[in-house]
């Protein structure tokens, strides 16, 4: 079929797989399966990476409704086996969170009790209760909410109930209405509900349960009606694909808006750590050639530095091991479980030792990764030097090699000491693996 649309390019394909592939038993053997048959490579996507690619979807119709320039947007996607949250406001996604219930999870759970028909509504209701509570709390306090629901099972309940919504629209359906018709699915058995509503039989057996939890979520944060989006997942992952680039300084406005959150709720130095961070970003576009990196790295090493020092809130003393464990512990929108491995070693070893084989997660990783590591470390050492005075006085630099060493060339301070005694104790990793002594140089005013 491929072929007959003559998409012959690598790079015009992508092949995803979302969390009935994820929590499979047997997912190696089917992603193998898939590999010998056709030469793909499946990824098997995260929570973390269903929340920025649904996020990448629906912004442009968040944007686009009036409704929603001054209102908080509740995004839920319920799915097969977990329901994705999304809490958006303008532009920064002030929450995202993978609840453990979904449709087809929630039916075989029902199918697993063999309780009588007449109760197993009460104990769908009940399972649904806990989670639409745990969701409401992270949204108290935010006025003029409102709901925005994604998914097959959403976009057919509004097509019953009124002629359905236009492409790349937001369509407002009534609470009420859609009780009503919860009521006349869940009466209404498997069979029937394929040869009333001439729904395929897989599709039947998610209805009930997931419009149950639009309806129960939206009764719970007292919604008189929600609004149904014609996107879905495959639409976040179009928009990435036609996109110039997947880790862009724009599409990383949402992520690195998550990790300052993070950072205050750990009372970070929040001028300190931008200003390392954009100092480390520096850093990174003018030794392009030395460390070769892509994009993602240079997030990576953003993020790193942005919380390189929230262990503190735990203790000072050793407060790069507490970093670690603070960032691979968290949940930060956009960020895959890995993504956050390799940001919590970078920032470990922003100061003390060098990576060690039998320091946790580093031993873990690939040579690729241990390599990307080490170099983003290095940097991130330089640029929390560069800032050891913690007044944010060094503004600007540029980068000379020569002779084997790295020259810094600094304007407009006229001293340089404290920088260079924090050069002395963070330069040598840098030298290490870019072999290059880093030394400063204060120039004048251009």
């Amino acid at each position: 079929m491929l072929d007959e649309y003559r998409i012959t390019r690598s790079d015009q394909i992508r092949v995803v797989a979302t969390n009935a592939v994820r929590e499979a038993e047997n997912r190696l053997a089917f992603l193998d399966r898939i590999y010998i048959a056709t030469g793909f490579q499946v990824e098997p996507t995260d929570e973390a990476e269903v929340s920025r690619i649904t996020y990448l979807g629906i912004q442009p119709q968040l944007r686009s409704e009036p409704a929603f320039a001054t209102a908080t947007a509740l995004v839920l996607n319920v799915g097969g086996g977990s329901t994705e949250v999304l809490v958006v406001r303008g532009g920064d996604v002030l929450f995202s969170h993978s609840y453990k219930l979904g449709s087809l999870r929630l039916r075989e759970m029902l199918e697993a009790y063999r309780a009588p028909a007449e109760q197993l509504r009460n104990i769908m209701e009940s399972q649904v209760r806990r989670t639409a509570e745990q969701i409401v709390q992270q949204v108290t306090g935010h006025d003029n909410l409102e709901m925005v629901a994604l998914g097959e099972d959403v976009r057919f309940a509004a097509s019953q109930l009124r002629s359905g919504a236009a492409p790349d629209t937001l369509e407002r359906v009534s609470i009420r209405a859609l009780e009503k018709l919860v009521d006349q699915v869940l009466d209404t058995s498997i069979d029937g509900l394929v040869r009333d509503f001439h729904v395929t039989f897989a599709d039947a057996e998610t209805l009930g349960p997931a419009l149950l939890t639009h309806v129960s979520l939206a009764r719970a944060l007292k919604l008189k009606d929600i609004y149904v989006s014609s996107v879905d997942f495959r639409d976040g992952l179009l928009r990435e694909m036609v996109g110039a680039s997947r880790w862009t300084e724009e599409s990383a406005k949402p992520i690195i808006q998550s990790v300052v959150e993070l950072g205050r709720k750990y009372r970070f130095d929040e001028r300190h750590a931008r200003h390392v961070a954009e100092l480390a970003k520096m850093l990174f576009q003018q030794l392009q050639v030395e460390h070769g990196l892509d994009a993602h790295n240079q997030l990576i090493l953003y993020v790193a530095a942005l919380l390189h020092e929230i262990g503190v809130f735990v203790s000072a003393v050793g407060h790069h091991k507490h970093t670690f464990y603070l960032i691979t512990n968290s949940e930060l929108f956009g960020l895959r479980a890995q993504d956050l491995d390799l940001i919590g070693l970078v920032a470990r070893y922003h100061r003390r030792g060098s990576p060690k084989p039998s320091h946790e997660k580093y031993a873990t990783l690939d040579r690729e990764q241990r390599v990307a590591v080490v170099k983003l470390a290095a940097m991130l050492r330089v640029a929390d030097a560069l800032d050891r005075s913690r007044s944010q006085r060094i503004q600007q630099f540029s980068c000379q090699r020569d002779n084997g060493r790295l020259i810094v060339s600094i304007p407009d301070v006229s001293d340089l000491s404290l920088e260079e005694l924090a050069l002395k104790e963070k330069g040598p990793l840098f030298e290490e693996i870019f072999g290059m002594q880093v030394l400063l140089r204060k120039v004048g005013s251009a």
